[in-house]
């Protein structure tokens, strides 16, 4: 069964924000449907709540292998808001200049709700070649933390207990979204709310 976690975390903050995204209705305006239990069988209002979403890339791609499933960006997207205001969303992933598939898919990103935040993949000692984008994630969620209420983080990497931590000093709320099975257990304990990717499976997949 699905594990869904709520902690009592501190008060939010009241910052305010200019922050907005340009472009279609998925930037510009709050998105229907809701992300946590108890609201998934009921409809929430919009929410005047000031979010952002950060998706470790590499994280994802693992977690929905090993769910088998072909993620939907822009059903994931959705789901992740809710009718929350979207200031930001990030994708972060390495990147190998000679493949253009990959190329043209964070193309397709850049055009479709995501700010991409890429770095050359680079040869490790075991002949793996790896980006590490921890640093890139943990800035940008303290940047974030002056304009936003809510951040949803989508990594289980325990790199960035330490960002989260910190977070929840400045008064942000902090959503966890991951696999379990791939994801600290100290940053579980650190979030606000924690929410096992696999319940998702059904609204971020690809459908038809």
């Amino acid at each position: 069964m699905a594990k869904n976690i709520e902690h009592n975390g501190p008060a939010q903050s009241s910052n305010g924000s200019n922050g907005h995204m340009s472009g279609g209705d998925l930037r510009l305006s709050p998105m229907e449907g809701t992300l946590f239990t108890p609201y998934t069988e009921h409809a929430v209002p919009d929410s005047c709540d000031r979010m952002a979403v950060l998706i470790d890339g590499a994280n994802l791609f693992y977690s929905a292998s090993y769910l088998g499933i072909e993620v939907d960006y822009v059903r994931l997207l959705k789901t992740l808001v809710g009718g929350r205001q979207l200031l930001r969303s990030y994708f972060y992933t390495g990147f190998d200049p000679k493949n253009e598939k990959q190329r043209g898919f964070l193309l397709w990103l850049n055009r479709n709700g995501y700010r991409v935040i890429s770095k050359d993949l680079a040869q490790v000692a075991d002949g793996t070649r790896r980006a590490n984008l921890h640093v890139e994630i943990a800035v940008d969620m303290l940047r974030l933390a002056d304009h936003c209420d809510t951040i949803t983080l989508l990594s289980g990497d325990g790199q960035l207990t330490y960002a989260v931590d910190a977070l929840s000093y400045q008064g942000v709320r902090v959503e966890l979204v991951s696999l379990q099975s791939m994801t600290s257990d100290t940053l579980i304990d650190l979030a606000d709310r924690y929410t096992d990717l696999a319940a998702l499976r059904d609204s971020i997949c690809k459908v038809g």
